[in-house]
């Protein structure tokens, strides 16, 4: 028992490095920037986007979807459920809260889809759908991402039993790091999408971080 406590320490550890790995501060700093001093200060996919474009974005994206996967089959293949479980959580932590630069990190949609892709990705694919209907019904990323992790957070009870825990963490963690979409929101000022600007031009444009 205490030999399988020090394993999932271990790999707990490694997830968390793996989720400090930061490709948008990486990017912006190679172009003399500080992404965390540029647009919303976000060290996320959307940031990404808006401050250097739409290639830094989609590395951004993939990349950080990458960190949860990869972190995750680790844990499996080290520990089992129980190591898939661990590294889940922690790369997802890791990505929050990187301790490399200063805690301040994204708000960990993309990593937490990548963790639970390789937890269980039937549970992942009907919470992406989620989103997606939520996102192009309401041309808002932040309120597809909020109704998504309660989503997974509740489908994780029917079909990842053992995840349940870890997946409620980390849904309450991203509601708390939309707080201030979340307001918005309630208040009618979340603005749109910028993709969907042309689309509906009586809609205020922008762009909601993520």
């Amino acid at each position: 028992m205490t030999t399988e406590v020090l394993w999932l320490g271990v790999l707990g550890v490694i997830a968390y490095f793996i989720g400090n790995i930061s490709p948008s501060t990486i990017m912006a700093k190679k172009q003399g920037l500080d992404i965390k001093k540029e647009g919303s200060g976000n060290a996320g996919t959307t940031n990404a986007l808006r401050v250097m474009g739409k290639k830094a974005g989609a590395i951004t994206c993939i990349v950080d979807i990458l960190k949860g996967v990869v972190a995750v089959l680790i844990g499996m293949l080290v520990a089992g459920n129980p190591g898939a479980y661990i590294c889940a959580l922690c790369v997802f932590l890791g990505h929050v809260w990187p301790i490399v630069y200063k805690f301040k990190g994204g708000k960990g949609v993309a990593t937490a889809f990548g963790a639970v892709l390789a937890v269980n990705p039937l549970l992942a694919l009907i919470s992406l759908a989620i989103v997606a209907i939520v996102v192009f019904t309401s041309k808002r990323m932040s309120l597809g991402s909020i109704v998504g992790c309660i989503a997974f957070a509740i489908l994780a009870i029917f079909l990842e039993t053992g995840f349940v825990a870890p997946a409620a963490a980390m849904a309450i963690i991203m509601i708390i790091k939309h707080r201030a979409n979340i307001v918005r929101l309630i208040h009618g000022e979340e603005p749109i999408m910028g993709i969907f600007e042309k689309k509906d031009k009586s809609d205020e444009g922008g762009q909601e971080d993520e």
